[in-house]
């Protein structure tokens, strides 16, 4: 039923995922790992069609939806937009649909496009932005620079998507921490995303990034360094009603809150658990 693996963000857990295309059409982050085992492909209509059709044999009336994989925006705007509207009608009972976006993929569609887009049916999309920095953009082989990511994000804004924007902790390693922070702060005020969230980096045997860290040419950060740059990242924040998490699995603490409402008692929970008794470092992730 799908080309395995298949990946959703944490909040789509109870979505029907329909998986549109197969792999990412970028894939070259040097972090990421999710789709290097796959070749990145567009399903035909009629594969799109049949996969749909055994979906419904299982899940009858799902609420929310998320199209897989990386980044479904890729397709023709027309195309995506007959599609939806097929989904739409194949899912009465559906009240909202979701998918990744690549930030090439927003900049190469017109604010016509994805305003259509919008109206018909496609409501949340998720950006990983990972970092601000234009030096780690390019060491990690994002694909964009800053100005890039700022217009692709502010663009999705502008088009009225609902937009949840991701930083990963310590992608900038030990050598560009502040920068690293700083700067992803700065991009994400720009862009003043509905939803914004905090992850930690986590190294795979399967990313090239394995391979700079075994060489010595990325320090990952230790624990202690992780907690200050997090709060150097939200001292730096200018948002206005963005709902941010930083609850994923990788993270040292559990955050939650409205920014900037919620800053400065952020930020003081992040100095109060590094002092605290209950933050025990554990050294550098190691692979």
């Amino acid at each position: 039923m799908y080309s395995m693996p298949l990946y959703r963000p944490p909040s789509e857990a109870r979505s029907l995922i329909i998986q549109i295309t197969e792999g990412c059409s970028h894939n070259k982050c040097r972090f990421c790992y999710m789709y290097k085992c796959k070749q990145f492909r567009l399903k035909s209509d009629d594969e799109i069609k049949e996969h749909i059709n055994e979906l419904k044999a299982y899940y009858k009336n799902p609420d929310r939806i998320f199209l897989a994989d990386g980044n479904v925006l890729c397709l023709k705007t027309d195309k995506l937009i007959s599609l939806l509207n097929y989904i739409k009608a194949e899912f009465p009972s559906a009240q909202r649909i979701s998918s990744y976006s690549g930030p090439l993929d927003l900049i190469r569609k017109t604010d016509e496009e994805l305003k259509l887009i919008k109206e018909h049916g496609l409501e949340l999309l998720y950006l990983g932005v990972e970092s601000g920095s234009d030096k780690v953009l390019s060491m990690m082989e994002k694909g964009v620079n800053q100005r890039e990511m700022i217009e692709a994000g502010q663009k999705a804004v502008k088009a009225g998507f609902k937009l949840s924007c991701m930083i990963i902790s310590g992608l900038g390693g030990e050598e560009f921490m502040e920068e690293h922070a700083v700067e992803s702060a700065k991009v994400i005020s720009a862009i003043n995303p509905r939803y914004f969230s905090l992850l930690r980096l986590v190294v795979e045997e399967e990313s090239e990034l394995a391979d700079d860290v075994r060489r010595g040419k990325f320090k990952l950060l230790n624990p202690i360094r992780i907690l200050d740059e997090n709060i150097i990242m939200l001292e730096n924040m200018e948002l206005t009603d963005c709902i941010f998490r930083a609850n994923h699995v990788s993270n040292y603490l559990n955050q939650a809150g409205v920014l900037n409402r919620d800053k400065d008692m952020l930020v003081e929970r992040l100095k109060k658990f590094r002092e605290s008794n209950e933050f025990i470092p554990m050294g550098n992730d190691r692979l």
